[in-house]
C-alpha cells in the first residue's frame, strides 16, 4: 500500500466511519454537532486528496482505486444511519435510494470499463452532485437538535438538509444517466460483452 499524504487523507475518510456511527447512535445534540463536524471534515478530504495528488504528481493506482470506495462508504454509512435511526422524514427515503442505486451503478460501470481499459472521468456536474450530497448529509447529521444546541433552533435545519438531498438526487439521476449512456457506448463498441450476471 503506497503511503502518501493523499492516500492517508483518503484512508482517514474510511477511518472516520466508526466514529461517525458511534456519535450518531448516541442521539445527543452535542454528538449530532460532532457528527456533522466529523462528516464535513471527512468530506473535505475528498477535495484535498485529489488536489494534492495532482499538484504534487503523487497520483497512484492505489489512490485512484481507494478514493471512490472511501467516498461511497462514507456516504452509504451516513445515509443508512439517517434512514435507519429515523433522522429523516419518510419522503427523504426516495432521494436516499436514488443516491445509493446510482453509486452501485457507477461502480459497476467503472469496474466493467476498466476491463476495457476505458476510464470514466468525473464531470463538472458530478462534482456539483457530490457537493450537494455531502452538504445535505452533513446538515442532516446536525439536524434540528444540533442547531438548537448552538442557539440556532429557529432554523429548519432538517428541512434544509432534505431539500439539498433532493437536489443531490436530481443531479444524481442526470449524472447517472450520462454515465450509463457512456458505458453502453463503450460496451457496444466492445461487442456488447456478456449481459449475464
Amino acid at each position: 500500500m503506497p503511503v502518501s499524504l493523499p492516500n492517508l487523507l483518503t484512508l482517514s475518510r474510511i477511518g472516520a466511519i466508526p466514529l461517525l456511527i458511534m456519535l450518531v447512535m448516541l442521539r445527543a445534540p452535542w454528538a449530532d454537532l460532532l457528527a456533522c463536524a466529523l462528516f464535513s471534515a471527512a468530506a473535505l478530504t475528498d477535495y484535498f486528496d485529489g488536489k494534492i495528488a495532482r499538484d504534487r504528481g503523487m497520483v497512484s493506482g492505489f489512490g485512484a482505486m481507494l478514493d471512490p470506495i472511501a467516498d461511497k462508504l462514507l456516504v452509504a454509512a451516513a445515509l443508512m444511519l439517517l434512514v435507519g435511526l429515523e433522522r429523516v422524514e419518510d419522503r427523504a427515503l426516495l432521494p436516499a435510494i436514488v443516491i445509493m442505486l446510482r453509486e452501485i451503478l457507477v461502480s459497476g460501470l467503472r469496474e466493467y470499463l476498466a476491463t476495457l481499459r476505458v476510464s470514466m472521468p468525473v464531470t463538472r456536474l458530478a462534482k456539483w452532485k457530490t457537493g450537494f450530497q455531502m452538504g445535505a448529509l452533513g446538515t442532516l447529521l446536525a439536524g434540528d437538535s444540533g442547531a438548537a444546541a448552538i442557539g440556532l433552533g429557529f432554523l429548519p435545519v432538517s428541512l434544509i438538509g432534505e431539500a439539498m438531498l433532493w437536489i443531490a438526487a436530481v443531479l444524481t439521476l442526470i449524472t447517472g444517466w450520462d454515465y450509463w449512456i457512456s458505458g453502453l457506448r463503450h460496451a457496444g463498441g466492445a461487442g456488447g460483452g456478456d449481459a449475464r450476471t
